[in-house]
């Protein structure tokens, strides 16, 4: 492998403008040779010899400008090609038996009465990428490890499931389930892959398109993480990303290539599918999709090698002594090559050679029919396991491999190279035959005309099913499978949290700084400390986290090769090639890609890993929310910190980072288990019931749960009180508990508060008790989420077991006896604590932060939205003239007492405020 510094250097390239000459003779004489060159040999021998000087000086890593692409050719030339060790025709059967069986399953699934759909273009066009993988390259978990990881491109599931019925790892029976999960289950298949719906099958969602490149750059790097760090074997792993050309346009998909090339991921392989098609229509009909990428991928530092044309095209390339052949590959645009895919062989020979005696000349030796079948490189198994074979071999770069392929091969003139050919699934008798044909297959008329097309089997004791087991055998098992074989972890006991459940004292800090502080104290534990991975945004002293800087370092593979400029103080900038932090820049879909990463080894590589992901709350949900659909999906686990969370507790930010409404959206992904904590002593229990039950065995979870936490902390500091003596520890972990009876007053009411929001609760309490003689309890509510996902549960038993006896939600039984009106107060929008109102024994009022945040004193801000101390006051108030329990006209003195309406007239409360 290449060293540290060869991977990464600081000057990649640029022209000598500012270097002196030392040997102006010698200079000219090379530019003597050039001219002579040009003059004698012309200018497109002038070109190549230039171009070879380059490559010379690359491998001699000479730093030299990048071109930023090449010939639109083959970047590994024929010569270069190495010995292909398959059984080619076997591998040709094998390859149509799969391409049969992919689009009959989607054919059959649209048959009267189901209907649900399907794609069969997109294997069509990487069916041969595919089979070289898995024939020569993808290796499997039997040996022990994680094996390679292979991100499958979405739309390709039906040929992944073909090749899988083959081998008698699916059975007709699920063939026919595709798409129907629960109408057919247990037979069902789901759609994509989706590791949630098929946890033995798949691995890895990559249907959301652009999230499958992204998974794969930090999965690379999370399995040389946890080789540094000592966790995991891992140098055996290769990871493989297959991508669609369209897909590329996703933002996800090329976010973070310079992520890849910085740390030198040799353990990566894109390969991207470039059929020239979108869903709709071209990628790049003007232009050129493969040059485009390149350009994109050179430059961000990856080796780049170009699939463009079969083995067809060898003559006519080695007669093309003058570039005229190359030149018309270069200046014909994707459009009409797709045009040439869908036309006869005499359009081409006119349109595509016709233009130029010396291209004619070329192809008069040829029938039409020869010039149709010139092929794309992406269809060619010997070209293709010379460019995966490449790939697997180069050492200090991440590598993508730019595949050309038509879109619907194989599948008959309506399918192939059309724009529509996405949204086709079904095929008709006639198609079929020509199909079949195509493919040379044993399927008499009779079988296609009398119902539903066949399946084919060679038979489980054919030469071509053999070859495939064998194949895989040799490559240590079968892919995709995901294996569970980690154990579950000895977690800490209850002296690890002994610390923040002792309270502040009169010390206040922020519930971000009481998270920080038993973060601290479970790395310390011996068993678990070491599978901790924090990971930020650019924000580790933001939350109060650079104080782990010195013990637990940055993650970089190459270390830190230069002074910091805070080497003195103590809590130091330092990175380290076994550093524990992941310190992902400015990049939140970089770290949760990082999080899905770190929460799946467990499965992945048989190691748990407990990552802790602490973002600017803001940006969390709703900025990646779809990464943690794919999270959830991907069965990963871990915690999730949205810290400066609230609409109105981060103060002077404004609109664009007040969250109020994060909880809402993690409400939405039944994977979340979301908390909204107080105090400290909150937290504590939250996350040892986060650890048991993600990490922990139990009868109906040996290796676990599939879930992850989400806690939204902040930046106020309170005093926060010790963990009281009949702590209600269900209470907290189910979702709400009450920390303070009334004292004082006479007419009963009930507060309940989330976070930020219980200091106002409890002040409003004493309001009540000292100005209006109202005796008011007040609840810690730390889930609204689960208390309403609880009770959601409840009904849905109730719907369907109307014989048994009616389970009563636990908000409902844990309030019931509560007197008065329940009054509900939080730093997020009403939807939030609303989400229980049904299931609340009372009158029922919320209190929130509607509508958008904006810059100002917290007192301000909260008088605003009228969710301060004394606007609770106003609502309990409220409630209670409402059931004849206080007098209407002293809501009208509270409101002038209080001057509720005038904003400037709160009290702005604590400023600033610190993790």
């Amino acid at each position: 492998m290449a060293s540290g510094s060869d991977r990464n250097p600081i000057i990649i390239g640029g022209l000598p403008s500012q270097v002196p000459d030392f040997d102006p003779e010698e200079t000219q004489e090379w530019l003597d040779s050039l001219d002579a060159a040009v003059d004698e040999r012309g200018r497109e021998r002038a070109r190549y010899l230039m171009l070879r000087l380059i490559e010379r000086a690359r491998e001699k890593r000479v730093a030299v400008p990048e071109m930023r692409s090449t010939d639109y050719v083959n970047t590994i030339p024929t010569k270069s090609e190495p010995f292909f060790p398959g059984n080619e025709e076997i591998e040709r059967r094998i390859l149509n038996a799969t391409r049969w069986n992919a689009a009959v399953m989607v054919s059959r699934a649209q048959r009267p009465g189901i209907g649900v759909g399907g794609h069969i273009a997109t294997f069509a066009s990487s069916a041969s990428l595919y089979d070289v993988g898995f024939n020569h390259f993808f290796r499997g978990k039997d040996e022990g490890d994680g094996g390679d990881q292979v991100f499958f491109q979405g739309h390709a599931s039906p040929g992944i499931y073909a090749r899988a019925y083959l081998l008698d790892r699916l059975t007709e029976q699920q063939l026919d389930g595709f798409r129907q999960e629960k109408s057919a289950y247990p037979n069902g298949l789901s759609s994509y892959p989706h590791p949630r719906s098929m946890p033995d099958f798949w691995e890895f969602p990559t249907v959301s398109m652009g999230l499958g490149p992204l998974g794969a750059i930090y999965q690379a790097r999370m399995n040389r993480y946890m080789q540094a760090r000592g966790i995991a074997d891992t140098s055996k792993s290769h990871v493989w990303a297959f991508l669609g050309d369209g897909e590329m346009d996703e933002p996800e998909s090329l976010g973070q290539l310079t992520l890849a090339a910085r740390e030198g991921l040799d353990n990566l392989t894109f390969v991207v599918n470039c059929n020239l098609q979108r869903l709709d229509g071209p990628v790049r009909g003007n232009g050129k999709i493969i040059q485009e990428l390149e350009s994109v991928f050179r430059g961000a530092g990856w080796n780049v090698i170009k699939l463009i044309w079969d083995r067809t095209w060898d003559p006519l390339l080695a007669q093309d002594r003058d570039g005229i052949l190359v030149n018309k590959m270069n200046i014909t645009p994707d459009g009409q090559f797709q045009t040439y895919a869908t036309e006869t062989g005499a359009y081409i020979r006119e349109h595509f050679f016709g233009d130029d005696h010396r291209l004619r000349a070329m192809v008069e030796n040829m029938t039409d029919d020869q010039i149709l079948h010139l092929g794309r490189g992406g269809h060619d198994h010997r070209k293709i396991y010379a460019a995966f074979k490449a790939a697997k071999e180069h050492e200090g770069q991440p590598t993508v491999i730019l595949a050309k392929t038509i879109k619907g091969w194989t599948l008959g003139p309506n399918f192939e190279g059309r724009n529509a050919t996405h949204q086709m699934k079904k095929l008709t008798v006639d198609d079929l035959k020509r199909f079949r044909d195509r493919l040379h297959l044993p399927i008499s008329d009779k079988e296609l005309e009398s119902g539903p097309p066949p399946y084919y089997h060679p038979g489980r004791d054919s030469a071509e099913i053999q070859y495939m087991h064998d194949r895989r055998k040799s490559l240590g098992g079968y892919v995709p499978t995901r294996v569970v074989r980690s154990e579950p972890l000895a977690l800490p006991d209850d002296k690890a949290y002994a610390t923040v459940k002792k309270g502040t004292g009169q010390q206040s800090i922020a519930t971000t700084m009481a998270f920080v502080r038993l973060l601290k104290d479970l790395m310390r534990d011996k068993e678990i400390g070491k599978r901790f991975v924090l990971i930020a945004p650019d924000e580790y002293r933001t939350f109060g986290m650079d104080s782990f800087f010195p013990s637990a370092k940055i993650y970089n593979p190459l270390g830190q090769q230069y002074e910091s400029v805070d080497r003195e103080l103590l809590l130091a900038y330092k990175e380290s090639p076994t550093g524990q932090m992941l310190h992902d820049g400015i990049s939140e879909a970089g770290c949760t890609a990082s999080l899905i990463a770190a929460g799946s080894a467990y499965a992945t590589h048989g190691e748990p890993l407990i990552p802790v992901y602490v973002f600017y709350s803001m940006f969390g949900f709703q900025r990646t929310g779809d990464q943690f659909w794919q999270m959830a999906d991907q069965l990963a686990r871990g915690f999730v910190l949205g810290a400066t969370a609230g609409r109105t507790t981060l103060t002077g930010e404004g609109l664009q980072h007040a969250d109020g409404h994060s909880q809402l959206l993690a409400s939405t992904n039944p994977a979340c288990v979301a908390y909204d904590p107080a105090y400290a002593y909150e937290i504590a229990h939250i996350v040892q019931d986060g650890l048991r039950r993600m990490y922990g065995s139990s009868p109906e979870h040996p290796h676990g749960e599939d879930v992850f936490y989400y806690l939204t902390v902040y930046n106020e500091p309170i005093q926060h009180p010790a963990e009281p003596a009949n702590v209600d520890v269900e209470g907290i972990v189910k979702g709400v508990h009450r920390i303070s009876e009334g004292t004082g007053g006479s007419v009963p009411a009930q507060i309940m508060a989330s976070g930020v929001a219980v200091p106002w609760a409890l002040e409003a309490q004493r309001i009540l008790a000292e100005e209006w003689n109202v005796k008011a309890d007040v609840w810690s509510a730390t889930s609204w989420n689960e208390l309403r996902r609880e009770a959601v549960e409840c009904e849905e038993h109730n719907l369907l077991h109307p014989e048994e006896e009616q389970r009563v939600p636990y908000v409902t039984r844990k309030l019931s006896g509560a007197e008065g009106p329940f009054v509900a107060v939080s730093d997020w929008m009403r939807s939030v604590p609303d989400q229980i109102a049904r299931w609340v024994p009372g009158t029922y009022q919320s209190l929130g932060a509607d509508g958008f945040g904006f810059a100002d004193t917290r007192g301000a801000a909260r008088r605003f939205f009228h969710i301060d101390a004394q606007s609770i006051v106003v609502a309990v108030l409220t409630e209670l003239a409402r059931e004849g329990k206080v007098d209407r006209s002293t809501l009208k003195q509270a409101i002038d007492r209080y001057q509720l309406l005038d904003v400037s007239a709160a009290d702005p409360g604590a400023a600033g405020g610190d993790a």
